[in-house]
């Protein structure tokens, strides 16, 4: 088998793809724009078979979210930073309704006043929400963990959505 190189936005993207999710909704946020842009591609070049829904903001991205979960198909969507501080009222809502959400934080630290600097600032916020967590310190990781996210999230026994 090929060997394949990836960054770690490479690996999100891959890792859904083998994922097969029904539905795709995620609003570009910098470090994340690349796994909302390349899902998108992936979609229109027939790589994966869902749905993507064009959003407006990360809030709307994860309430589509919550709502394809809570119909049984598997979802995609990613963010970063701000964004995730965007969707923390659903958050809470998708942990509450135990939807199988798995979604990948490019970790970025919160505005004060800007930042562009890698810090765990937004995830730590949502530490009480409900949410799995997992964090990788590899790109095989952020892979792996995606893939076991979905199993994990979507077990009978567990039903709660995870970060990774």
């Amino acid at each position: 088998m090929p060997i394949k190189m990836f960054d770690g936005n490479g690996a999100v993207v891959e890792a859904i793809r083998f994922a097969r999710p029904g539905v795709i909704s995620a609003y570009p946020i910098t470090p994340q724009s690349p796994i909302a842009e390349k899902l998108s591609d992936c979609i229109n070049d027939g790589r994966i078979k869902a749905q993507y829904i064009r959003v407006e903001s990360e809030h709307t991205a994860m309430s589509a979210a919550v709502g394809a979960a809570l119909t049984g198909v598997r979802v995609a969507t990613a963010t970063a930073s701000v964004g995730l501080a965007l969707m923390h009222e659903v958050c809470g809502t998708a942990a509450g309704c135990r939807a199988p959400i798995v979604m990948p934080i490019v970790n970025r630290s919160l505005v004060a006043p800007w930042s562009l600097w890698c810090d765990h600032s937004d995830s730590m916020a949502e530490r009480d929400t409900g949410w799995l967590q997992y964090y990788a310190s590899t790109v095989q990781e952020v892979l792996d963990l995606i893939l076991c996210g979905y199993r994990i999230a979507e077990h009978e026994d567990v039903m709660t959505p995870a970060m990774v």
